[in-house]
């Protein structure tokens, strides 16, 4: 591996994911009597959508069970992404926060990715561009993303006529939040995503299922933000489920 930066632990707030959690709740991250952020898993849809095809089994359902109450989602996260995942216990928490997540205000509303991609990235580097708001709405607007390189490594698998191939694992934080953001700007970059179906590269998710990783590699890992009600510090980090760390271990072996 070679290391930008310091390794990372995760650190789950206390009781979150507990062996008392019911089973499909969702592993607590934080919770007060106002919000909660929970560890939403890849491959759940966070609600019903136009993207649902025929889906039943939905994170804002569930969620609605497991605290028995009504909740008002902030944002959103993408089926295949897992992570941190806030949301409100009533209309007025979510309006404050929602007004936080759209200000762009320095350390309002910090939000902070882990992904893997193909190639060697630059140390840092910002991606500036303008994207849609996905099927039905062409209407591109503004939309910044922030990368920083933890970590990369070199693989056995052949590819573009080499042997080898090179991966980056990456901090990404973006500044907007269009559909796919940070999805789509690693295309632009041709720094594709690992296990994007959609917009990733197939012979690289190929090598990576080859390996047991079927999963997109993008995870919620930290949000941090001004408490709307009391003005405290927020800040959760959600740990990574055994396939990502899968991944992350191939940047410790070589």
């Amino acid at each position: 591996m070679t290391a930008d930066a310091p390794a990372c632990a995760d650190t789950q707030a206390p009781g979150a994911g507990d062996a008392s959690e019911a089973a499909g709740d969702l592993p607590v991250l934080h919770r007060d009597a106002h919000l909660a952020i929970v560890n939403k898993p890849a491959g759940l849809m966070v609600h019903d959508s136009a993207l649902a095809r025929g889906e039943t089994d939905f994170a804002a359902d569930r969620l609605r069970a497991q605290f028995g109450r009504p909740i008002f989602l902030v944002h959103r996260l993408d089926r295949a992404t897992s992570g941190c995942l806030l949301l409100a216990f009533d209309r007025d928490t979510a309006s404050r926060l929602g007004k936080a997540v759209m200000s762009g205000e320095a350390g309002a509303f910090e939000k902070d990715y882990w992904a893997i991609c193909r190639g060697w990235t630059d140390a840092r580097f910002v991606i500036d561009h303008p994207l849609d708001g996905g099927p039905g709405k062409p209407l591109k607007k503004p939309a910044m993303t922030d990368f920083e390189r933890l970590a990369t490594c070199e693989l056995p698998v052949a590819s573009g006529g080499f042997d080898t191939s090179r991966y980056a694992w990456l901090r990404a934080m973006p500044r907007s939040g269009r559909f796919r953001q940070i999805r789509r700007h690693l295309k632009h970059a041709s720094h594709h995503l690992i296990g994007d179906s959609s917009h990733g590269d197939g012979r690289h998710n190929r090598a990576f299922r080859a390996m047991g990783i079927h999963r997109m590699l993008l995870h919620a890992r930290r949000l941090a933000f001004v408490h709307p009600h009391d003005g405290g510090r927020v800040e959760a980090i959600a740990p990574v489920d055994a396939e990502f760390d899968r991944a992350l271990a191939l940047f410790e072996n070589t």
